[in-house]
């Protein structure tokens, strides 16, 4: 049997180990594929696993070998899953491996718009400190998050992580999801429509996948329905959010601060416009990427791959049920 992987870097920069794979075959491991590498490096392969490199109709096609595709990530928008089910290749994923460490991003971004710590940390360091009058400075106005409202958009399984930390900081929790009907028995929670919770959250952070109905969601018109002073947090999909919008809502101070941990085009366009504006900070795609969660990750993928050899298939997202 033989495998590859196409982009393994993201997943294992050294830190874990690929040798399990050899229980199941030969393998190669790329740390990353360009598009006019794929071809010839999927040819002849039985297993090919993947994150981010596209593998559409014409490759999936032109692989004659192919029976298996698993991807490193949640998300399988990079794989044509029609073009594979025709062929009976199952395609797996990676579902709930980093809701914690998503939420737990989430409220750095929070926690760094309410406290500034980086801005405060470099002010000490440029002497700002020392050369006080007084025992104490801030240069930016800091917020206290017991007794604000958050609005999370889209409540899954991050949504929900984050939820339970909002309350954990004393936070009232507002949340909008088409697909549920209920929030969990007791929990305080408030199902709201998107527009009243735009209007009166403190914080609005999105956790919806990105779909046609999601794409550019939180767009100019969004923006307008937010308080002045409230926060704008995405860890979700860049494309759930129209970049230029969010940058033109910040530089009028249409509303007061914004994190993010992904841009619509990564790694970014040097013409994106948070790139430009101080009221936004960016982390580089990273919510995902702790050690323990890419673990997580890589034993996921072994199950997946050990339960197709098993002739079980597991978190297959394209409908095939069984190889054939």
């Amino acid at each position: 049997m033989k495998i590859v992987i196409l982009d393994g870097y993201t997943t294992n920069p050294g830190d874990l180990s690929w040798d399990w794979l050899a229980e199941y075959g030969e393998y190669s491991v790329y740390d990353f594929t360009k598009p006019d590498e794929t071809e010839k490096r999927i040819a002849g392969c039985e297993i090919v696993l993947s994150n981010k490199t596209v593998l559409n109709a014409e490759l999936i096609g032109g692989a004659e070998k192919l029976r298996y595709i698993g991807l490193l990530s949640t998300g399988y928008n990079v794989v044509d899953i029609e073009a594979a089910a025709r062929r009976e290749i199952p395609v797996t994923n990676i579902p709930d491996y980093a809701s914690q460490a998503v939420a737990q991003m989430t409220f750095a971004h929070i926690l760094e718009l309410g406290s500034r710590v980086g801005a405060h940390t470099m002010a000490v360091k440029e002497g700002k400190w020392a050369a006080s009058r007084d025992f104490c400075f801030w240069n930016a106005p800091l917020m206290e998050l017991n007794g604000k409202t958050i609005g999370i958009v889209g409540f899954g399984k991050i949504g929900s992580a984050v939820a339970v930390l909002a309350q954990a900081f004393g936070m009232r929790v507002l949340f909008f999801s088409p697909s549920l009907k209920q929030p969990p028995e007791g929990s305080g929670y408030q199902q709201v429509s998107l527009d009243e919770l735009l209007r009166n959250s403190d914080i609005v952070t999105m956790h919806c996948p990105l779909t046609p109905a999601t794409d550019k969601m939180a767009n100019r018109s969004f923006f307008e329905k937010m308080k002045p002073n409230a926060f704008f947090i995405n860890t979700s999909r860049g494309g759930v959010v129209d970049e230029t919008a969010l940058a033109e809502a910040l530089d009028t101070g249409r509303i007061a601060g914004a994190g993010v941990d992904v841009l619509s085009s990564e790694p970014p366009k040097p013409d994106n416009p948070l790139l430009r504006c101080d009221k936004c900070n960016i982390t580089p795609h990273i919510a995902w990427a702790a050690f323990e969660t890419r673990q997580r990750l890589m034993n996921m993928c072994r199950e997946n791959l050990r339960a197709f050899f098993e002739g079980r298939y597991i978190n297959v997202v394209n409908g095939v049920a069984a190889y054939r």
